[in-house]
């Protein structure tokens, strides 16, 4: 079964872009499962799913097998760990490390895939406080002396849980760079999508980010 992950093409939420979601909670799902943020995809109606506070979403979670459009200078890629993600034409490929984190990259900006390391049995049902507390890939984050963060929140539609954030924090290098994060439980673990750049390129980071979850389809 292909499980899909829809992401909208628009802002909705004064500057910020928040995402929705379709089917599973904590424990796990059988389902499709996708995402939404903003103004609906392209060819989908308003959906009934709710975000934490109660607030109807604003999205049809996309459940078909219906091919994405993807933005001019993008490419479909489809991945050997077994996922596709629409991805900037001649980004490189790094291979899945020791976490299992999946890079595609190029002139300081990244993309950041891991399809489902984490299980919801160990780290808990909740995608906003693995989020925060655990997920491995904000590590840098909350180890800088600088950062910050914001519109972070919990989504649920029908079954599917799933939370967002955006954040910033100095790197290694000492570079401020700036991370659009989704995470969503995909049959009990976790998948993270996770786009990062330069601070001062919140622009270019939201496109690729965009582009990336509208896209994301976990595959056999």
């Amino acid at each position: 079964m292909l499980i899909l992950l829809a992401l909208a093409a628009a802002v909705a939420y004064a500057v910020m872009f928040m995402p929705r979601s379709d089917d599973e909670p904590g424990s796990g799902s059988t389902g499709p499962a996708s995402s939404a943020s903003g103004s609906p995809d392209p060819g989908t109606g308003d959906s009934g799913g709710q975000d934490s506070s109660g607030s109807p979403t604003a999205q049809q979670p996309q459940t078909s097998r219906s091919a994405v459009a993807l933005a001019p200078g993008y490419t479909l890629r489809k991945d050997q760990e077994g996922f596709e993600v629409g991805v900037l034409k001649g980004w490189q490929r790094s291979p899945a490390n020791a976490d299992r984190q999946i890079r595609y990259g190029s002139d300081g900006f990244s993309l950041l895939i891991v399809p489902g390391r984490d299980t919801v049995k160990a780290n808990g049902d909740d995608p906003l406080t693995y989020q925060a507390d655990k997920e491995l890939e904000l590590q840098q984050f909350r180890d800088s002396s600088w950062s910050g963060s914001s519109g972070l929140r919990r989504i649920d539609v029908g079954r599917q849980a799933m939370a967002e954030g955006q954040f910033t924090w100095q790197d290694a290098s000492g570079r401020e760079v700036y991370a659009r994060n989704l995470v969503m439980i995909v049959e009990g673990r976790y998948h993270v999508v996770q786009v990062i750049g330069p601070e001062n390129r919140r622009d270019k980071v939201t496109d690729i980010y965009e582009q990336a979850v509208a896209s994301y389809r976990v595959t056999p």
